[in-house]
């Protein structure tokens, strides 16, 4: 346990991984700010020191992930031309699939006040689901230009289906459902030999 007034490195982040573990473990109904902070090995008042309450640390935690992922989107049009359209599209596509547990957007779409913080941050520009479909779409504007896609592809519509319907399977996934990942997978492997025309080039390595 950390002594009141020495400050923690990381904070947000270990109180966003211990609430994801306290989740995990026990469920939404276990989620208390006692729980987040002693799961962190931290002072009991040191989650509301730093947010605004609960449903202010569940948007917090949310839109820490989608932010996340969309950092790692932006890195895709650099990797224009490398490995293949659908790997490189797959592992985006996966990693905000996995971004949050289900339990997590769950437990956000119960709670109305942080629901309403997380479309409020989203709107006012925080990166998310739309700075993740631009990067998608800039991804395949590139590799379009270098023939890897078909020439009259519809490279904005591929990422809005992409990332609709990852974001449609991240939300209402549950224990139980059909395999969201193999469904994901598949949709890339649609979308990408729709846009290839035959999907030679884009099932390829480059050279």
């Amino acid at each position: 346990m950390s002594p009141r007034g020495v400050a923690i490195p990381d904070v947000r982040r270990r109180l966003f991984d211990a609430a994801e573990r306290v989740l995990a473990r026990e469920g939404p109904a276990a989620l208390t700010s006692r729980a987040i902070t002693g799961e962190a090995g931290c002072a009991k008042g040191l989650l509301h020191a730093h947010f605004d309450g609960l449903d202010a640390f569940v948007a917090e935690l949310v839109l820490d992930r989608f932010a996340r992922v969309a950092e790692r989107a932006g890195l895709l049009p650099a990797q224009a031309g490398q490995g293949t359209v659908a790997g490189n599209l797959g592992t985006v596509a996966l990693a905000l699939l996995n971004s949050l547990d289900p339990t997590v957007t769950g437990l956000a779409l119960t709670r109305p006040a942080a629901s309403q913080r997380i479309r409020l941050a989203l709107e006012a520009g925080a990166p998310g689901f739309t700075a993740i479909q631009d990067s998608i779409t800039a991804y395949l504007d590139a590799e379009q230009r270098l023939g890897r896609l078909a020439e009259g592809a519809d490279t904005a519509a591929v990422a809005l289906g992409l990332v609709g319907t990852v974001h449609h399977l991240l939300m209402t996934s549950r224990p139980g459902a059909p395999d969201a990942r193999a469904q994901t997978e598949r949709l890339v492997g649609l979308l990408v030999g729709a846009a290839s025309g035959s999907g030679a080039s884009a099932g390829r390595e480059a050279p």
